[in-house]
């Protein structure tokens, strides 16, 4: 009778010990720098983290490189929406949601379409790539749902939610340690290409 016991609760610590040690599946996307960003994006729903030059950017979730833009087109004189991101990096998450950061000062060498990343691994460093030339270097974050590739103005950011919110609320809850995920709506039609 003791033995069964015995084996029961060695059983329930080994069950405890993973579950208090388990991997997060969700992390807020700029490691080990100070940052600051709020519940607003201008123009559509995204948002700018703001933090030193350098600091990583890193996987949110584990998933596979989806789209990667490793050279810098954007022109002021041009101001084209498809270049606005300078260097970025969209993750198509386990989860089924894309999550995109961009202004990028450096991307890994190993990075490219088709690489399967781990949650909180470094994919690139904070900058001002793309129209965020002489601004405060920050992250882009955007989160959708994924499309084709070169569909720009869904990958920096829309469908969360309402198709209005910004992933402030998701990256409060990844930046205290709490699995939140993105509520994202896919229409049946994806939204016409916009001027900017």
């Amino acid at each position: 009778m003791k033995k069964p016991a015995l084996i029961l609760v060695a059983a329930m610590m080994v069950l405890n010990v993973n579950a208090a040690t388990a991997a997060p599946i969700y992390t807020f996307p700029v490691a080990a720098c100070t940052v600051k960003y709020a519940k607003t994006h201008h123009d559509y729903p995204a948002t700018d983290i703001i933090a030193k030059k350098g600091c990583a950017f890193v996987s949110p979730v584990a998933g596979v490189v989806d789209e990667v833009v490793l050279v810098d087109k954007w022109s002021g004189k041009t101001n084209k929406g498809e270049d606005r991101g300078g260097l970025s990096v969209s993750i198509l998450g386990d989860d089924g949601i894309r999550y995109y950061g961009s202004h990028l000062s450096k991307i890994e060498v190993n990075v490219v379409p088709g690489l399967r990343v781990a949650s909180g691994e470094k994919l690139g460093e904070v900058g001002a790539t793309g129209s965020a030339k002489g601004t405060s270097p920050h992250l882009h974050f955007g989160i959708s749902y994924p499309t084709q590739n070169g569909i720009w103005w869904v990958r920096r950011g829309v469908g969360l939610e309402n198709g209005k919110s910004s992933p402030w609320k998701y990256l409060q809850a990844w930046q205290a340690g709490k699995d939140l995920k993105p509520v994202v709506k896919t229409p049946a039609v994806i939204p016409a290409q916009p001027k900017k």
